[in-house]
């Protein structure tokens, strides 16, 4: 058999050109579907935490009947019992109390229906990084009374500015509609442009000074320590809080949540089809080897070389092939992929259309390390199965025929 082995080895260099071809091919696949789908898996990563960081948090508390009608009588029924659930649960990092209220933000330029999240500054700081998105202007700190930061695209529709006056209407629990003026205080801008259309971040004593909510609870954001911990996280307070309604972030965001688990298959099938497409040009380039060698393996059936040796020697050859090939993309790709990790790729140009999406205009690759080992794997499986062809039509050479073929 180590005889068969070096017969190959040195088979394949008998003709470089060819077998720096089918060598280029496996690499130029390798490298494009892993940089490809090291994009898809960065640009989704970027989507979810992203939103995660910004909006969703890892849980998020509501009254069971906020999730079909979030109006501002569906308040947490039993805030105080929800708030120690929390705070004994070790798994809970931070969270932050929001009241929401539904309502129609004014200037001179025109009226848009908002949300109002009435925050705590600080408690809100721990769950989202909106104070640190901010394009202009300060976070809660530099104005006393009715301060407002809102969204940089709901800012451009308005035509306000950083200590612009906006007016502020809602209806309260009593169904009494009321208007107030506000002050800019900030200008944010997150990935999603439609969430900064749509959201406007006021204090809570301020929300419940003017609707007379009384410290009304709508919501509450929570965030764990890790995103692996948050089903158990949500499992523990279903049961300590159970007329409340406990959501994880891919329950909220359930699109978010079915990207994630879909990614890992899409992966798969994208290589697959790659791979699917090479074994096509290695099983062309060997058939073409074997038919330019017709007279060669005649000979050495002639002389006595059996069908397995035979078989082996061509198997061994499309396997050298790929074992070449395999480690030269998967090295490219790492470079590539580690390199713009760190750098990202800039799509300002197709920015607009990226915000609207929720995703950012630089997108970093990422690619976790399994995905090398396994996609390594699948090619030489692939090669191996390529192999198959050509050695089967090795095999059905008549020799007495083959040795007089020119």
């Amino acid at each position: 058999m180590i005889q068969i082995i070096k017969i190959a080895w040195r088979n394949i260099w008998r003709n470089k050109l060819r077998s720096f071809v089918v060598i280029f091919s496996i690499v130029l696949g390798i490298w494009a579907g892993l940089f490809i789908m090291a994009l898809t898996l960065g640009l989704n990563e970027q989507r979810m935490n992203g939103a995660i960081n910004t909006y969703l948090s890892h849980i998020q508390i509501h009254n069971p009947d906020y999730i079909n009608d979030p109006n501002i009588k569906s308040y947490i029924s039993q805030p105080e019992q929800t708030l120690a659930a929390l705070r004994q649960n070790k798994n809970i990092k931070a969270f932050s109390e929001r009241t929401i209220v539904m309502g129609m933000v004014s200037s001179s330029k025109g009226a848009y229906g908002v949300r109002l999240m009435g925050i705590n500054p600080e408690q809100e700081k721990q769950v989202s990084d909106i104070h640190t998105l901010l394009t202009s202007g300060t976070y809660f700190t530099k104005f006393k009374r009715n301060p407002a930061v809102i969204g940089q695209k709901l800012a451009d529709k308005l035509g306000a500015k950083v200590r612009s006056k906006i007016v502020i209407s809602f209806q309260d629990l009593n169904n009494d509609i009321i208007s107030a003026a506000f002050r800019v205080e900030g200008i944010y801008k997150s990935s999603s442009s439609r969430y900064d259309e749509y959201n406007i971040f006021i204090k809570r004593d301020d929300l419940n000074r003017l609707g007379h909510l009384n410290g009304k609870i709508h919501e509450i954001a929570a965030i764990c320590p890790s995103i692996n911990q948050v089903d158990e996280v949500v499992k523990s307070l279903q049961v300590a809080i159970p007329d409340s309604k406990v959501q994880g972030w891919d329950e909220v965001a359930p699109e978010l949540g079915y990207a994630q688990e879909m990614m890992s298959s899409v992966i798969y099938i994208f290589m697959g089809i790659i791979l699917f497409a090479l074994a096509f040009g290695i099983v062309n380039t060997m058939l073409m080897a074997i038919l330019e060698r017709r007279r060669e393996l005649g000979m050495l059936m002639s002389v006595g070389m059996n069908k397995i040796k035979l078989f082996s020697m061509i198997v061994f050859e499309t396997i050298f092939l790929s074992s070449i090939a395999v480690p030269v993309g998967m090295l490219l790709s790492y470079l590539f992929i580690q390199y713009f990790a760190h750098k990202g790729i800039d799509l300002s140009v197709a920015a607009k259309g990226l915000e609207s999406l929720g995703i950012s205009a630089i997108i970093y690759p990422y690619m976790p390390g399994h995905y090398y080992f396994s996609i390594t794997l699948m090619t030489v499986l692939v090669a191996f199965l390529s192999s198959l062809v050509p050695a089967k039509k090795a095999l059905n050479l008549n020799p007495a025929e083959a040795v007089r073929s020119i």
